[in-house]
């Protein structure tokens, strides 16, 4: 209960700072994350939660699996057919490069073998759907951008978790048997991405049925009871529940429209409320201990994956593109670690691997730096877009109303 009252007093605050935090570099995520710090044994010992606590694990997938949920339904596969290839080319060159990047710094600064080098490499390398939406949620950012954002953080962790699972499988007790681990894992990708599929089709057929259909104040409760059994239905067969969530945000928008509209409120509301509370019982597992047990070596790793590795690598993979050169630095600097990182550093530190704690330490501290960073530029960045494309539609205003007021159209072609 003490953990309840603590939610709903971070909760509280951050709704009455939210205004100042729209406006400022303030952060609610912040404000969750400094909050569970506060109240953890570290300092006032109000909650006692360690890395293998039950309540950690649920908080940070019922997180992640929301936020994908709602994130897949902004996704529009018209916009997406026309502009698929620079999420694939952030997803399929981007990605690979931080993992790699990341690899060899862990090697080579702190000191890990290779295969866990590896793992934290690809543990770090997915951005998180979470954090990203603080600025793919802002208009004045181009829409470009925003989907570019949007569409790789939404799926670069599904990505990276077959690289994980299989790297903890050569790096534990059980590293002989690799290829039954690769069976096992397409397996449940290839679930998750049925059930994200199949059950939104299945629940839209329903729903046409003449005997069938919401009342309007029950529409919003479709979508989230779809979300519920998608959720237990992945945990009850080991699929996947992130390809499932993100695909089934998209296909149920895809499909019903409609659903999509009535749902979006209370899907961003039930997003945040969990993006929150798995925050804050992140916050918790900050302790003192845990940074004082990272190295020298490892504070440079985490400087250097937030300034150097994906920056460098996302600048790389968009070379050849449309976008301008301030949307590719937004793009390189906005690569938040989250969520997805927190569930499967979990998964490493519960494995079992020779340096899996000292793996999670870096991961950890690595994560709490990027939420940091990230959560507190959003507003900074959005407003170079608006302060800018308002001093560029000025002088196209006053010339259109000499002319007849083609105010609508001027907009139109700088978008």
């Amino acid at each position: 209960m003490v953990l309840v009252a603590v939610f709903g007093a971070a909760l509280l605050v951050a709704v009455l700072l939210s205004g100042l935090a729209a406006r400022t570099v303030l952060s609610t995520s912040f404000l969750f994350l400094v909050g569970g710090a506060l109240v953890s044994d570290g300092f006032l010992g109000l909650i006692h939660i360690t890395p293998d606590s039950e309540i950690v694990a649920v908080t940070a997938d019922l997180a992640l699996f929301a936020v994908l949920f709602t994130d897949g339904m902004h996704v529009s596969f018209p916009k997406l057919k026309e502009n698929w290839k620079n999420p694939a080319r952030a997803s399929g060159l981007g990605m690979p490069l931080a993992f790699l990047g990341m690899a060899l710094i862990t090697h080579y600064l702190v000191g890990l073998d290779w295969t866990t080098s590896f793992l934290v490499g690809a543990v770090l390398a997915p951005t998180d759907p979470v954090f990203a939406s603080a600025i793919v949620g802002r208009k004045e950012v181009p829409a470009k951008l925003r989907q570019l954002l949007n569409v790789e953080s939404g799926i670069n962790d599904g990505l990276a978790l077959p690289v994980v699972l299989l790297l903890i499988a050569a790096a534990g007790p059980s590293s002989g048997h690799a290829e039954a681990s690769f069976g096992k894992i397409s397996l449940e990708l290839g679930l998750g991405l049925a059930f994200g599929v199949g059950l939104p089709l299945l629940v839209n057929g329903l729903v046409r049925f003449r005997l069938l259909g919401a009342e309007p104040k029950l529409q919003p409760l479709l979508p989230l009871a779809t979300g519920i059994i998608l959720y237990g239905a992945c945990h009850l067969t080991h699929a996947n529940p992130y390809l499932a969530a993100f695909s089934a945000g998209a296909v149920l928008t895809a499909v019903s429209p409609e659903a999509k509209a009535a749902f979006e409120p209370l899907g961003e509301a039930l997003s945040e409320l969990a993006k929150f509370a798995a925050l804050l019982v992140f916050g918790a597992l900050l302790t003192p201990q845990l940074f004082g047990d990272l190295t020298f070596g490892g504070y440079v790793v985490v400087f250097l994956a937030i300034v150097l590795i994906r920056p460098a690598s996302m600048l790389i993979s968009l070379i050849g593109t449309r976008f301008d050169r301030r949307e590719k630095l937004v793009a390189a600097w906005f690569g938040p670690k989250g969520f997805a990182s927190v569930v499967y550093g979990l998964l490493v530190l519960q494995a079992g691997i020779p340096q899996g704690e000292q793996a999670y330490t870096l991961i950890a501290v690595c994560i709490a730096f990027s939420i940091i960073a990230h959560s507190s530029t959003d507003v900074p960045i959005a407003r170079i877009f608006d302060v800018e494309d308002l001093a560029g539609i000025a002088e196209p205003q006053s010339v259109s109303v000499s002319a007849g007021g083609n105010t609508q159209d001027v907009r139109d072609r700088q978008a």
